[in-house]
Order: structure tokens, then C-alpha cells, then sequence
């Protein structure tokens, strides 16, 4: 997915209110000014909300947006790139599902984007479905991964997690694929690793582990668990990797230690 224009770029000084962020930026004249730009992730966004960070944005040309510019990517203390905007996961994934870039999801004729469905009145990301062919119609919903955990906390490098906030909607979901699978139909939650830095993706037991214990269970139900990584630069960000996803149960991480807290 290539962005509409280049991102221009600025260091970050807090992210706060959910929404907001302010950044520095500098001119050609080598003069510098703060700039409140929307940042459209609801997580904790922990270690994606450093201030100092260098961070890229877009800017919007609608004159009826209050805060014009959007963050898009920041790129972290371990020197990886993160893109923070949880609104493109979906546009990624839908590129990577046209291009027939996720090897599990080949061969459906046709793609729906947010279909409602489900008992909890929810609506799917993707429905994929072939009514030519033999194909179950296949329920895919899509999760944004951020959270990179280093070696000093958990033992190994490259280790991204899901939630990085106590998750309801996120429970809610794993509930309806379960549902779905066994209605008959495949059932498929796709993690879209947003984080140059992450190898490998586990649940976050440690900040919810209600998800955690629905997440595993829904793989024992037949719910297939996929994780893909991305490439990321200020010009486009693109799906290009299979990740592998761990659902062994590893020891737990404190709260206190990190300031996790639902959003």
C-alpha cells in the first residue's frame, strides 16, 4: 500500500488524550515548531509512544478536519519501524488478499469487506467465498500488532504480542469465529505485524487474559491463527512475510512492570 504522498517527518514530544500527539518539526530554515497531529490508534501503544521517537505523517487536504495531520509510522528505540495507524491493517491485508500474497487464503472468487454476522451482532473484516467450487465461505478478521516485547523481558528476542490493552471487542470476536466454525464455515484471525522488529507473535496474557485463554481455545475449536509481517518506509507499507504464532503458555509478566492498563 503506497501512500497518497510522502510522509514528512518530526520527533515526537507526548502522545496523549488517545488522539492526539504533538510533535516538533523542523523547516528548510532549520527552524523548529510544535504541530498537534490525530493519532488513530485506541491501544496503550507501549513503546510505539516514546517521546523523542522520530515519526512520520500524512496530511489530509479536507478543510473540515480540526487536526489536518495523521500519524502514520514511528520508528522505535531499537531502531525498527512501527506503524502506529491500526485504520491500515485492514487496507494491507485486502491488498495482500488481491495479490494473493497469504498463502492460506488463495483461490476465493470473490472478497466483502465488513459483513454482519454473528450472535454479538458483529461485523467480519473480510467474508472470502467461491460459489463455483467446493470452498467453505471463509470469515476472516484482522488484528494490528505493535507490542514488541525484547529479550530482557521475556527471555527472546522479536517478540510481538496481541493486546497491548484489555481487549472486550477483541473477546467478542474470537467468540463469533468459534461460532462460525461450528456453523461449518472456515474461521480465520490474521494478526498484520505492523512492526519491523517483531518474529514471532503470542497473546499478551499478561495485560488480558481472558483474550489469551479465548484465543488458544478458538485454535483447539478450529479457528486458524495466522500472523504476516510487513515492510515499512515512509513511502508504502506492504504485507511480504508468514510469522510464526506461539500459543504455548509462557510464565506471566507483571502489570505493575509495564503500566498496562484498559483503554
Amino acid at each position: 500500500m503506497k501512500f497518497d504522498q510522502k510522509l514528512q517527518c518530526g520527533t515526537l514530544i507526548k502522545r496523549y488524550k488517545r488522539f492526539l500527539a504533538d510533535i516538533e518539526i523542523t523547516n528548510d530554515m532549520g527552524l523548529s515548531t510544535e504541530l498537534t497531529i490525530h493519532c488513530p490508534n485506541t491501544g496503550a501503544m507501549t513503546g510505539c509512544n516514546i517521546p523523542g521517537s522520530k515519526v512520520w505523517f500524512s496530511t489530509s487536504g479536507n478543510p473540515k478536519r480540526k487536526y489536518p495531520h495523521t500519524w502514520e509510522i514511528l520508528q522505535t528505540v531499537e531502531g525498527d519501524k512501527a506503524c502506529v495507524n491500526t485504520l491500515l491493517a485492514n487496507k494491507l491485508v485486502e491488498e495482500a488478499l488481491v495479490d494473493h500474497k497469504i498463502y492460506e487464503l488463495k483461490g476465493y472468487a470473490s472478497l466483502a469487506r465488513e459483513v454482519r454476522y454473528g450472535e454479538e451482532k458483529s461485523r467480519i473484516d473480510f467474508l472470502l467465498s467461491d460459489n463455483a467450487s467446493d470452498k467453505r465461505p471463509c470469515y476472516v478478521e484482522v488484528k494490528s500488532v505493535t507490542l514488541y516485547m525484547g529479550e530482557e523481558l521475556v527471555g527472546e528476542p522479536h517478540i510481538g504480542m496481541f493486546p497491548d490493552a484489555v481487549s472486550t471487542r477483541g473477546q467478542k470476536h474470537l467468540r463469533e469465529l468459534i461460532a462460525m466454525v461450528d456453523a461449518g464455515c472456515r474461521a480465520v484471525l490474521l494478526f498484520c505485524v505492523n512492526h519491523t522488529g517483531i518474529k514471532r507473535v503470542r497473546p499478551a496474557d499478561h495485560v488480558d487474559p481472558v483474550y489469551g485463554q479465548l484465543l488458544r481455545l478458538a485454535a483447539e475449536m478450529g479457528v486458524e491463527i495466522l500472523a504476516y509481517g510487513t515492510d515499512i518506509s515512509p513511502r508504502e507499507v506492504t504485507i511480504t512475510h508468514a510469522v510464526p504464532v506461539d500459543l504455548t503458555i509462557k510464565p506471566s509478566l507483571s502489570d505493575d512492570l509495564f503500566g498496562y492498563s484498559a483503554l
